[in-house]
């Protein structure tokens, strides 16, 4: 039996899973990871956290599945994209917190490349759309703020990288200082097109060329884990961004079809094939992944709030004491009674983009209790899911036949049917929800031999339940009409 081991570190938490090579689950481990907000808008973690936890858990996850570290056959890495961290090349030390990819702070440096009329600029080059989300104004924000940074940087001796980069860094005690593709697409200062650093933006932004790490292919053979690290030197052969990760452990082979992860926030991936898409509505273009020299694009919309918003019920209004109570309490009534949460809270995602709108929860009466507002907030997700699944259909001529969903609210069966009702569309969950980790282990599997093409890995597919839709067209409308009100309530410009 082969196994493959996924490291899978997230926003909320590190986490390994250990699989065999029928995509079942062996071993998990997980560890929570803090998040700082020490300013409106700001979001941060410790570098060296993300390090020790995910090291943790791969140690945990051995000693649970009972295997030896030289029976893992390869390493497949996926991580929170757009997170910022930098450290010093010398002694592997964080220079700074990791600035997260819910973190604002790079606004006003963004809204002075609009002003400057870079957006077609910026998102011909780069698929992407200006907003402090991506990496780029993360770094430049580092390099203006912190004192010192820029010198270290011009001497050479400061490294950028998002997690995957800073991950292998430790993995391999500072031989790799690399870039998994997907995850450089998502920095805002790679060419999409040649899948290089893109020198004009880098002089733009001035951004020191030493800081930045090689960008390396999704099935690439890195390198093996260091030394003493695991117990035996294991090849890390796969390393996909987390959302890129789950649109190939869906197994979204093919041109049109897609995937939505449910995690801390929501992720809608279309696979657009070997060609780039350019969106006209908002959407951003993405490498999907660089596999068997090959390289797949896809289409995506963020939307920043999903998951954290169960978290915002409980931990910010107290009115749950734990996530999974949440399904529970919104079915206590049939509909929110008017009740609409548009669950801004660090602006809008695609296909709004508004940084600065902010969160309202409207149509509230005297009648209305926490029910109806948890009912409220587990259909905003799908509200919002909604709106970049419109934009996506505007911009391809493939209509979408079915959504595959993942991530922990896709085991929630009030929030799937009610996504299946307002898009009309068939929502199909798989029977294994840790789609992300899997696509990494697959991505790894198959460069290091377990598989040997796309279709052995897509046979580890399995359907729970497909929910079908039945809201009848009128009161689809109706519901829809009722969020677009509340919607325009939030945004900046008003």
């Amino acid at each position: 039996m082969s196994y493959l081991l996924a490291l899978d570190q997230g926003t909320t938490s590190s986490r390994a899973i250990i699989f065999n090579e029928h995509g079942q689950v062996q071993a998990t481990a997980q560890r929570e990871i803090h998040i700082k907000t020490p300013h409106s808008g700001w979001v941060e973690q410790d570098a060296q956290e993300i390090w020790t936890t995910q090291i943790a858990v791969v140690q945990q996850a051995l000693a649970s599945a009972r295997i030896l570290a030289k029976d893992i056959k390869a390493i497949g890495l996926t991580n929170q994209r757009e997170t910022t961290v930098i450290w010093d090349k010398r002694n592997s030390k964080p220079l700074a917190p990791a600035i997260i990819w819910q973190d604002r702070r790079a606004t006003e440096w963004c809204n002075q490349l609009t002003q400057q009329n870079l957006q077609d600029k910026i998102q011909h080059k780069t698929g992407l759309r200006i907003d402090p989300y991506f990496s780029a104004g993360k770094l430049v924000w580092l390099l203006e703020n912190v004192n010192g940074l820029r010198a270290l940087a011009e001497q050479g001796h400061m490294a950028f990288g998002t997690v995957d980069s800073w991950l292998m860094w430790n993995l391999t005690q500072g031989a790799e200082h690399v870039i998994e593709a997907s995850n450089a697409s998502r920095t805002m200062l790679m060419n999409l097109q040649t899948q290089t650093w893109d020198e004009e933006l880098l002089e733009l932004f001035n951004i020191p060329r030493s800081v930045l790490p090689e960008i390396i292919s999704s099935d690439s053979y890195v390198a093996d884990t260091a030394t003493g690290l695991l117990g035996a030197n294991i090849p890390i052969t796969g390393i996909l961004g987390d959302q890129q990760s789950a649109l190939f452990g869906q197994s979204c082979f093919d041109v049109g079809t897609a995937k939505n992860t449910y995690g801390t926030g929501c992720f809608m991936l279309f696979n657009t094939g070997h060609q780039v898409q350019f969106s006209q509505n908002k959407l951003i273009s993405t490498l999907a992944w660089q596999c068997h020299d090959q390289t797949t694009y896809a289409l995506e919309g963020s939307v920043f709030m999903a998951g954290a918003i169960v978290q915002w019920l409980r931990d910010g209004l107290g009115i749950i004491q734990t996530s999974s109570e949440v399904e529970k309490l919104a079915c206590q009534v049939n509909d929110t009674d008017g009740v609409v949460l548009v669950p801004a809270f660090t602006g809008l995602g695609a296909p709004h983009w508004d940084s600065d709108a902010r969160a309202l929860l409207c149509g509230m009466s005297r009648g209305t209790n926490k029910a109806h507002i948890a009912r409220a907030a587990l259909e905003s997700i799908a509200f919002q899911v909604s709106d970049v699944l419109t934009a996506m259909q505007s911009d391809i001529a493939h209509p979408l036949k079915e959504l595959r969903v993942d991530g922990g609210a896709s085991r929630n069966d009030m929030l799937m049917q009610f996504q299946a009702d307002i898009l009309n569309v068939p929502v199909l969950r798989p029977k294994m929800l840790e789609s992300t980790a899997w696509g990494a282990a697959a991505m790894a599997g198959l460069k290091a031999g377990v598989f040997s093409s796309l279709s052995e890995v897509s046979e580890s597919w399995q359907l729970d339940r497909a929910f079908e839709p039945n809201m009848q067209a009128d009161q689809r409308q109706s519901r829809l009409n009722q969020w677009q009100t509340a919607l325009k309530r939030t945004r900046s410009d008003i």
